[in-house]
């Protein structure tokens, strides 16, 4: 245990891309802020036409009392709600067939095993939920009459499950990819475990990234569609291309699942505050608020702009390829904790010659032209746009980091023949 620790703390220390204080501010901020934020949204989306000028106006008349009454509180409901679909979920991520996947080699030599049944689950709860409604079991609009108690449950119980999470990161770890930094902050924060897991097959990063936060991303945009559709009678254009685009997006990350789980989320980001909370939270209310400021403001947009945004939209969503030859690389090798040397390919050729992280280019275009569709009457529509590219630029930043100490001078021949970490000749 005492080397894991020393791994772990080495782990963190790394992890601190930017200055410690300015790491710990940012920490503190984040734990104090977004909870309240995620209501503010949802307040100005809902009930101030997305006018943050009017929210602020609210605020400024009525303080901190006005603040405390707009804060929706957890209802039954609501929490039956969430209990419906997290069972259901966890029941298709343990009970349908898959293959059988590897993830790749943790630092400490332990590689993870996984059963990939992700396309199926997310056909299932979509046909399962369209279905409901359909025949008049359950009505989705319930669920954005209800939307605030639902966000105000998930972000207690939330809290809650990442408390779970730090006490059994310190008391029961599911493997040795696991430890204290010595700090309680950043152990909630950043979480103790890489792959926690209840029992052998119930893994909880799975679970919150994938089957419940994205799979709530697709199940909200449905639902924004379905609510539109009873109040007025119609979808409007705008709504379409909104939903098509982010469906189009979350089959993509269903279809390549197996792939996400060897990104920096999964085999780097341990399960705390930040990627659990995250992907139980933040994931189902700023991912979904272009869809859900449009459920009371329906644009009109014209057939030929609606057609020309839907198809930029679907082009963002390409795959990458090499150009059809064979690529060039650069074969770097690295050493575990255990002193093993492995080996890694880093490419250097199709669109990964142009910049180092250019994968996130068409990320970001494919967040505008679903944010598009809701026009440029209020900002807050755009708040998911502004958030991802931040969030993806800094995420470069850190994966940087991390890949400059783990590969050294082999990393810095790939920096020197691929400079741009993200944007060609600007950054």
């Amino acid at each position: 245990m005492v080397a894991v620790k020393a791994e772990t703390e080495s782990t963190k220390k790394k992890e601190l891309v930017h200055s410690p204080i300015l790491t710990y501010f940012s920490v503190i901020t984040l734990l104090s802020t977004c909870p309240p934020f995620v209501i503010l949204l949802w307040y100005t989306m809902v009930h101030q036409d997305g006018s943050i000028l009017n929210t602020f106006n609210y605020l400024k008349e009525h303080g901190i009392e006005g603040f405390v009454n707009l804060w929706p509180k957890p209802t039954a409901v609501a929490w039956k709600i969430i209990a419906c679909y997290a069972l259901f979920e966890a029941a298709l991520l343990l009970w349908l067939p898959g293959k059988t996947v590897e993830g790749p080699i943790s630092p400490t030599g332990n590689k993870p095993v996984y059963k990939a049944n992700g396309v199926l689950a997310y056909a299932v709860t979509l046909v399962t939920y369209i279905s409901l409604w359909w025949f008049g079991i359950f009505n989705p609009t319930v669920v954005y009459d209800h939307l605030g108690e639902i966000y105000s449950a998930l972000i207690f119980g939330s809290l809650i499950f990442c408390v779970f999470l730090y006490i059994k990161g310190h008391l029961a770890p599911s493997s040795t990819d696991s430890g204290s930094s010595g700090n309680i902050i950043f152990d909630f924060y950043w979480g103790m475990e890489l792959y926690p897991r209840i029992g052998k097959n119930f893994d909880i990063k799975v679970f919150t990234n994938c089957r419940f936060g994205m799979m709530s991303w697709a199940v909200l945009a449905v639902t924004y569609c379905i609510k539109q559709y009873k109040t007025n009678g119609k979808v409007a254009d705008s709504m379409l291309v909104n939903t098509v685009l982010m469906l189009v997006y979350i089959t993509k990350f269903f279809w390549w699942e197996a792939g996400y789980w060897n990104t920096m989320d999964i085999a780097h980001d341990r399960a705390g505050f930040y990627i659990c909370w995250g992907c139980l939270v933040w994931v189902p209310s700023i991912y979904t608020s272009p869809g859900m400021y449009l459920v009371n403001h329906p644009a009109n947009l014209g057939t030929q702009l609606a057609i020309a945004i839907l198809i930029a939209g679907i082009l963002t969503n390409g795959k990458s390829l090499v150009w059809g030859k064979a690529p060039s690389k650069i074969v770097a090798s690295y050493t575990t904790t255990k002193g093993e040397t492995k080996t890694s390919l880093l490419l250097t050729s199709g669109w990964w010659g142009f910049s180092r992280h250019f994968h996130y280019v068409p990320e970001i275009m494919a967040a505008f032209f679903w944010t598009v569709p809701a026009l440029f009457d209020n900002f807050l529509p755009y708040f998911y746009f502004v958030f991802l590219t931040i969030l993806l630029f800094d995420r470069a930043k850190r994966d940087d980091d991390r890949c400059r100490s783990k590969y050294g001078k082999y990393w810095k021949t790939y920096c020197t023949k691929v400079p741009y970490r993200i944007v060609p000749g600007i950054y």
